[in-house]
């Protein structure tokens, strides 16, 4: 029996077989959508930055 998930755009199951040449995703459409928000940046993972006190454990330059 094929694993089934859900795709990441929609939440539609899919069997995760290689005859579904779009897996995860169920349709083309989801695919793109999908590399959408990764072009407009929207997985990004915020940055943040180190505490002063870190750059006090560097030795000098």
């Amino acid at each position: 029996m094929p694993t089934a998930v859900n795709c990441p755009t929609c939440g539609k199951k899919v069997e995760w077989t290689e005859k579904n040449k779009y897996r995860p995703f169920c349709s083309e459409r989801c695919k793109q959508i999908d590399l959408g928000a990764w072009a407009e940046e929207k997985y990004a993972i915020p940055a943040t930055t180190p505490p002063k006190d870190l750059d006090d454990d560097l030795p000098p330059h």
